[in-house]
């Protein structure tokens, strides 16, 4: 059955509850900004995992990294920045491979940015293990409105779980395969477009994963559906990111919109 994790009341120490806007003041759209993403084949990487720079905006933006691959490698990322990274919701374990992999979540509302921007995870466990870092600028997005997390079963076709928006908003979806192999395929629909792909694996493996974004102009549900080959689960994330009122609140931090 898939697993769904959205915004609700903080429950047993999970993240469960992540944005509340506290003011209705006019604010921007927001918009996708810069993007990277960073593999590490395993048994070949070095023991930081630090991304292509990118060009970020100085103020105002929402980041969005994830850290993919062994378990043992539970350290935060930094960046050039200086910014507070926070890890969203648990860490999701991949099925099948004894709790060894797991795929993790990290935000930062309002970020500090600019040129040179990069990201990295010190791989603390496992040093030249294979580590996959997305990362994701949105630029004017002071609020998470709503995120959703699901790992449906093995298929070829993927839906993630639905968000919600109360205006316009850039989502931006994840998707994780969790086959052996190193030849994979994922192609969202819906009206996404993708704008990150590692799906063709090097030989000692890596973690593979692929990003897609839409911009919508309206309030509304939303979903996508991933096109997978072959047949696979994968972890879904799904994010719904709006332009930011006067004072936006995260888990017990804040952001001046």
């Amino acid at each position: 059955m898939p697993i769904t994790h959205r915004p609700a009341a903080r429950a047993g120490g999970t993240l469960v509850a992540f944005a509340i806007a506290v003011s209705a003041s006019p604010c921007h759209a927001s918009t996708l900004g810069s993007h990277t993403l960073l593999a590490h084949e395993d048994g070949n990487g070095p023991p930081v995992a630090t991304t292509a720079a990118i060009t970020t905006a100085a103020t105002g933006s929402t980041l969005i990294a994830f850290s993919a691959g062994y378990t043992d490698n539970d350290q935060p990322p930094t960046d050039t920045h200086g910014n507070a990274w926070v890890r969203l919701g648990d860490p999701v374990f991949y099925r099948g491979y004894n709790g060894q992999f797991d795929v993790t979540a990290y935000l930062v509302l309002h970020a500090a940015g600019g040129a040179a921007h990069r990201v990295s995870v010190v791989k603390n466990g496992v040093p030249a293990g294979e580590i996959t870092v997305p990362f994701i600028e949105v630029r004017d997005a002071g609020l998470l409105q709503d995120v959703a997390v699901t790992y449906p079963e093995a298929s070829t076709s993927l839906r993630s779980g639905d968000v919600t928006t109360t205006g316009p908003a850039t989502l931006v979806a994840f998707w994780w395969g969790d086959a052996t192999g190193l030849h994979h395929s994922a192609i969202p629909g819906d009206g996404f477009t993708l704008i990150e792909n590692f799906v063709d694996l090097p030989p000692n493996s890596a973690v593979q994963c692929a990003v897609a974004v839409r911009e919508v102009a309206s309030a509304g549900t939303y979903h996508v559906t991933w096109a997978t080959s072959p047949a696979q689960g994968a972890p879904l994330w799904l994010f719904a990111l709006q332009g930011g009122g006067d004072a936006i609140f995260v888990d017990g931090f804040e952001g001046a919109g």
